[in-house]
């Protein structure tokens, strides 16, 4: 669910120079005979019935767990990915069993090197852990519930672990770094959409593909991929807490200005603003939207030559917005960062501010800094998430594995983006704008919680307004916002209204009568 900062990871190969030449042509051919006859990545599935109520309706439905072996090309790395899906039983049309009239979701979360957990059992599978009812972490032991919100209700899901995450694995773990990047991740994840389509009879049938966090990014080039390689057209696509343009999270002014409604939403929640600003959140929410577009860029843009009238006049709105001392925003160079507000904005309390959801709070021991010791908002989801899955998937789905569940992986750093973004930003702008244009047909939802300060929903806004599309087209977007962070879907409220909207969404755009 976080983004893993790349870094360099230094391997040195020792190699003796007192082997003679010719042992060494033997031993390459010795290795090469080994690469022929080594093992192919395995294959296991597990075949569940379950019946569930989702939406007031009783549905029978099977659960499967397994494994799917993918190679990008033939003579290429092979890895054996594991997913979850889940098909409605005896769907059928004049009394004759066709899948193919029910719709089908492609669902995984992002990192890079995030399962698909998130998704799965925090808001559209048919089981969800059990938080408090606002989405705070309860004691331990942790449960798993039923889902009566999921969108299992109107279409199929397929919960997809990326490779190196979940139980996914590359066959060779030396070449396992072939898959960790920004293209060997779009092929591998495209091949395992087009196996399971081709193998499971689902080409004909509505087709969706829903990714929170940098599975957004990862949706919007994976759609391009399906439709360039394969002639795999979607229906539609959800874009959950997502990210399309790295450039509107860090690295410039950009960035402050689509942070400042997160910021604002934050502080108001935590009820750190002036009263007229708390009573009528539509009216702050147009507010904030204004001045960080408008007054609040400009300024940014003037740089050192803005003047010291203007100058103050913006320190005291960005005060206003987010409850940060005048003074300290003008230290700060009108500039406040969403790692300083965590630590800021209840420093008085003792307390910091979840990234992922900003309405956690914690006590790091550390409040002399700039910026929090951790995240509270993700300790508060990893022991709940990590506990019902490992025993979800033994006891209840009757999948085995002495695999460690890689919920959020390292073995994926560092991500390489490759040549695709030299001399640019990294961004999926133009993947998204062509399969758009390609596809007309196509519609893009987008879902935002108010208090994530890991993505915001002014930054994605932000990147869907640059599409190179016609703008017609600009009626296939839409959004919706909730109460909560990156995951607003813990808390129960939220995530009935958006497995609603979603299921809507779905309803709306599958084609069937």
């Amino acid at each position: 669910m976080k983004f893993w900062s790349p870094f360099l990871l230094g391997l040195l190969l020792a190699t003796s120079s007192l082997i003679a030449d010719e042992e060494k042509k033997d031993e390459g051919g010795e290795k090469e005979k080994a690469e022929e006859k080594s093992e192919p990545a395995e294959e296991n599935e597990s075949v569940t019935q379950h019946t569930g109520t989702f939406g007031g309706e009783e549905i029978q439905y099977s659960a499967t767990a397994g494994t799917m072996v993918i190679a990008k090309r033939e003579k290429e790395p092979k890895a054996s990915m594991f997913y979850v899906a889940y098909t409605k039983d005896g769907v059928a049309k004049d009394g004759v069993e066709d899948p193919k009239i029910r719709p089908i979701v492609f669902c995984f979360n992002g990192g890079p090197g995030s399962s698909g957990v998130w998704l799965h059992l925090g808001g559209f599978g048919p089981k969800r852990v059990q938080m408090t009812e606002d989405g705070m972490m309860p004691a331990p032991p942790f449960r798993l519930g039923d889902n009566p919100h999921s969108i299992l209700k109107v279409a199929d899901l397929v919960f997809i672990d990326p490779v190196s995450t979940g139980y996914s694995r590359s066959q060779d773990e030396k070449k396992a770094n072939e898959f960790h990047g920004f293209r060997g991740d779009l092929d591998s994840m495209a091949e395992f959409i087009r196996l399971y389509t081709t193998r499971n009879g689902r080409w004909l049938s509505p087709k969706f593909l829903a990714g929170e966090s940098y599975g957004a990014f990862r949706a919007a080039g994976l759609a391009d991929t399906l439709h360039d390689k394969f002639g795999l057209y979607l229906n539609g696509i959800v874009l959950v807490s997502g990210v399309l343009s790295f450039d509107t999270l860090w690295g410039s002014d950009l960035a402050y200005v689509t942070f400042l409604p997160a910021l604002c939403e934050t502080a108001a929640y935590h009820k750190k603003l002036s009263d007229d600003l708390l009573d009528d959140p539509a009216a702050r929410r147009k507010a904030v939207a204004e001045f960080a577009k408008g007054d609040y860029a400009a300024a940014l843009l003037q740089g050192a030559r803005l003047d010291e009238v203007t100058r103050e006049a913006v320190a005291t709105q960005v005060s206003r917005f987010t409850g940060i001392d005048v003074e300290m925003v003008k230290k700060h160079d009108l500039r406040i960062s969403a790692s300083f507000l965590r630590e800021e904005l209840l420093r008085e309390e003792g307390l910091v501010l979840g990234r992922f959801d900003a309405r956690v709070t914690g006590r790091d021991g550390n409040l002399a800094g700039n910026s929090p010791g951790y995240d509270p908002s993700y300790a508060a989801v990893f022991g709940p998430f990590s506990a019902t899955l490992n025993d979800y998937v033994r006891r209840d789905l009757e999948f085995e594995s002495d695999l460690v569940y890689e919920i959020l992986s390292s073995r994926v750093r560092p991500w390489d983006y490759g040549d695709a973004f030299v001399g640019q930003p990294i961004n999926v702008i133009s993947q998204l704008s062509s399969v758009m244009s390609e596809n007309p047909n196509l519609k893009v939802m987008v879902n935002c919680g108010y208090q994530d300060l890991a993505t915001p929903f002014s930054a994605i806004e932000h990147s869907l307004d640059h599409l190179s599309i016609d703008s017609s087209l600009l009626e296939n977007i839409e959004y919706t916002y909730y109460e909560g962070g990156h995951m607003m879907y813990t808390i129960e409220k939220s995530n009935a209204e958006w497995n609603a909207d979603v299921a809507k969404f779905i309803e709306e755009n599958s084609g069937l009568e």
